[in-house]
């Protein structure tokens, strides 16, 4: 799954975001370029304080001898030994008892029947072939699932918001039935910006809600339409992401709790679909991103089934920790994904997904920070590292530690994320995914600043890219989480340069085996980027501020919350 979301992500904001990385240098920029080109960077930006030894982890996580980090993989043992010796090395003790490691329970379940999806209707029987027309899938752990028979009811975008004062679900029981919910959020829909916010995805968008939502319902089988523009990606991405084995974690119950079937229409099909129950697809959408919407009954009935196997695997988050001098219960947070694709044996030359860049770098950074804080006055706040898991296969890990965190999320000042960082030198931008959420920002101008940058906006707020990465499993429990990394406008070489290295990433290296270490790499970008998060980190474990997200965030509420019974 989180193929899907870095194709994405450096896909549609490849234009916006630098993390390229490439096996040979990149061409030589030309000298007349538009823009800064030809401007030196300051000194200050170009000296190190803490990364004399990143190269070398990167290097180090990313040769061949790790094959790639796979979640259970040999190369995972690896993984958790070098970083693990590394913390102790440099002063920070286990942040679990006497432990390194939080096992972070997996499960790869794998389809070996899939029947196609059936519908009944009174203009007669229809049948959506897997993956064609639909892709679907259960999370329930266990041999087989079956649906047969399920009213259906379009619930519009599927969406319970409070805060925005929308339920489409309101005076509703769709216990046992099938829903058909609209991928993104009427603020897209609509372009309405008092309508959620505007354009600007919120989580309510995301996929992931609108499973998660429908098994709060008690749906039995839960169906998005595919839109391209909606959802950011074609059904391609969905047939690619959403097939072959997949993996999740596994609640106590063994994820009983979910909806029994989950999945995707194409447009087509969903077009379809809603005209065979005397409705159109077109009319209901437009009736779904109003206010007072209410869901549609469907005159329809829908079944489907399939067949799982599946094996069980104990993966590792690894957390250290700098106990804070003052107020030691309170915590700033950096996390990094230590997991990349691992070898594929079947391909032509080495198959190994080394992940350099993706996250190589990411890990490298995590370690660097642990370094400068270990060397540094103790910070009245401690501060926390983690390196998770099995975000390639969904933000696993991070979304385990949300469940299960080592320290109170309702005590987490704040914290930073680091995935797939500047390998091209330094950047007078800095890309803030996310941007105008919480009172981070203000912060990270100001020291953006004082490294004579400025703040560029994720230029693409509509795809939701903020709940797509690893803090966002941090975030949705109410911790404001930064995730902005150098962008494109080059100090020395300008806009167009840091744009044609971007699309080389993409084109060449994203999710391959060339994603490998380049000895013609540019580090002091990283250094750069590194050097604004132990400033922002140092500023708030040194301070006794709360930074919060802004009135009208959807975590704001969660925030207040716990912050509220931290009080009490």
């Amino acid at each position: 799954m989180k193929r899907l979301f870095n194709f994405a992500i450096f896909v549609i904001l490849g234009s916006a975001l630098l993390a390229a990385c490439d096996r040979e240098a990149p061409p030589a920029p030309d000298e007349n370029a538009a823009g800064n080109a030809g401007q030196a960077a300051p000194q200050a930006l170009l000296d190190s304080e803490f990364s004399a030894t990143l190269a070398g982890h990167i290097k180090t996580l990313s040769s061949d001898e790790f094959g790639g980090r796979q979640p259970g993989s040999e190369g995972e043992q690896k993984t958790i030994d070098y970083v693990s010796a590394r913390l102790r090395e440099i002063g920070v003790v286990p942040a679990n008892g006497d432990s390194y490691l939080q096992a972070v329970p997996l499960v790869e379940m794998t389809a070996t029947r899939i029947d196609p999806l059936r519908f009944t209707s009174a203009a007669g029987d229809l049948e959506f072939a897997v993956p064609d027309e639909a892709v679907v899938w259960t999370k329930r752990v266990t041999d087989s699932v079956a649906v047969e028979h399920s009213d259906v009811v379009f619930v519009g975008y599927g969406i319970v918001a409070p805060e925005y004062d929308w339920n489409d679900y309101a005076g509703l029981d769709v216990s046992g039935k099938t829903v058909i919910i609209l991928v993104n959020d009427p603020g897209y829909a609509s372009g309405d910006p008092e309508l959620f916010t505007g354009k600007a995805m919120t989580y309510y968008g995301r996929w992931t809600y609108k499973y998660e939502e429908a098994a709060r319902q008690g749906a039995a089988m839960a169906l998005i339409v595919h839109e391209e523009g909606a959802a950011g990606y074609p059904f391609g991405v969905v047939q690619g992401s959403w097939t072959g084995p997949q993996f999740d974690l596994i609640s106590d119950n063994r994820n009983m709790d979910r909806a029994a079937i989950e999945g995707w229409l194409s447009g087509e099909a969903a077009s379809r679909l809603i005209t065979a129950a005397g409705e159109d697809l077109a009319a209901l959408t437009a009736a779904a991103a109003e206010r007072g919407f209410q869901a549609k009954p469907l005159a329809l009935k829908a079944s489907g089934g399939l067949s799982n196997t599946f094996r069980t695997i104990e993966s590792h988050n690894i957390a250290g920790i700098l106990p804070g001098a003052v107020r030691p219960d309170e915590y700033f947070i950096y996390t990094a994904h230590w997991d990349h694709l691992g070898t594929d044996t079947a391909a032509e030359g080495d198959g190994i997904y080394n992940g350099a860049v993706d996250n190589a770098t990411g890990v490298g950074a995590l370690l660097a920070l642990a370094e400068k804080f270990a060397a540094e006055p103790r910070t009245a706040r401690s501060v926390v590292f983690l390196a998770v898991t099995a975000e390639e296969s969904g933000l696993l890990g991070s979304r385990y530690y949300g469940e299960h965190p080592l320290y109170p999320l309702a005590r987490t000042v704040a914290g930073v994320n680091m995935d797939a960082l500047n390998v091209h030198g330094p950047m007078r931008d800095l890309v803030v995914i996310g941007h105008g959420a919480s009172e981070l920002e203000p912060i990270v101008e100001r020291l953006a600043a004082a490294q004579e940058r400025y703040i560029r906006p994720d230029p693409n707020a509509e795809k939701g890219f903020y709940y797509r990465s690893d803090h966002f499993n941090l975030a949705k429990y109410g911790v404001p989480m930064l995730y902005a990394k150098g962008g494109q406008d080059h100090f020395e070489h300008g806009e167009e340069y840091g744009r044609e290295q971007a699309a080389t990433f993409t084109r060449e290296r994203y999710h391959k085996p060339a994603d490998e270490y380049g000895e013609w790499w540019d580090l002091r970008g990283m250094q750069q980027d590194i050097t604004l998060y132990y400033r922002l980190g140092r500023e708030l474990a040194d301070n006794d501020t709360w930074p919060t997200w802004y009135e009208g965030n959807e975590f704001r509420a969660i925030r207040d919350r716990s912050r509220t019974s931290v009080a009490e």
